[in-house]
């Protein structure tokens, strides 16, 4: 996906940044709803997300379908992204991690992966996350944001670290891998909390709702 928005010169060297969108849960606790479809102003979760990454210099996107895969994969096909369909989503969200990192391939510094239910996340807040990895400890090579000692989405990793997780046989849980191996963690500590903001469930559409006052609404395939 060729960014739209390059990051010039300055201090750090040109990071090339790849991401993998996680757009393959059924949404269960939303009542089986395709939750990257839901809609901010009109506009599917997705969609914004893929606008976000471009704008936030991000050279190639792998998107990961599962659940609702016929009704997702027609939102995102005018986007230049690489879409990969799990066959087993009900195997979990490692299943799909590993897919799309595979699908990803290995020309990456740095490897965003990135969760498709997140409303507010834009390129501002790629771009202050991959700074953050930019300045992290020399010694680290993960980073991810906290806010008020919350863990947050998305999770930066050095290509190195997603190359040594793909040659094992090993399911690949961010979560999992991260608490495994704190010595390589750096927690970007924010008050940003557009990181931490996500929707799993109808309480969660009613406090978004209330907090920003703007409204989510339902993807089309769902409406009556």
């Amino acid at each position: 996906m060729g960014c739209l928005l390059k990051q010039g010169g300055g201090l750090y060297e040109r990071l090339r940044i790849g991401a993998v969108l996680l757009a393959a849960g059924e949404g269960s606790r939303l009542g089986s709803v395709p939750k990257c479809l839901l809609r901010l102003q009109g506009v599917p979760l997705i969609n914004r997300h893929l606008i976000a990454l471009s704008g936030g210099g991000i050279d190639e996107v792998v998107v990961v379908t599962g659940y609702h895969h016929s009704e997702i994969e027609p939102a995102v096909e005018t986007f230049p992204v690489t879409v990969v369909r799990n066959p087993n989503p009900e195997a979990g969200q490692q299943s799909s991690v590993r897919l799309g990192l595979q699908a990803l391939g290995s020309k990456f510094d740095v490897v965003l992966v990135v969760l498709a239910d997140q409303p507010l996340l834009g390129s501002a807040e790629l771009t202050e996350l991959i700074s953050a990895y930019k300045k992290r400890p020399p010694e680290t090579s993960i980073v991810y944001p906290e806010v008020c000692g919350q863990r947050g989405n998305p999770v930066v990793f050095s290509g190195e670290i997603i190359q040594e997780l793909l040659a094992t046989d090993q399911k690949i849980g961010c979560r999992r891998f991260i608490d495994d191996h704190p010595d390589l963690v750096h927690k970007h500590v924010t008050d940003n909390d557009r990181f931490i903001l996500d929707i799993d469930t109808p309480e969660d559409l009613t406090a978004f709702e209330k907090r920003t006052g703007w409204k989510l609404t339902m993807p089309l395939c769902t409406e009556s």
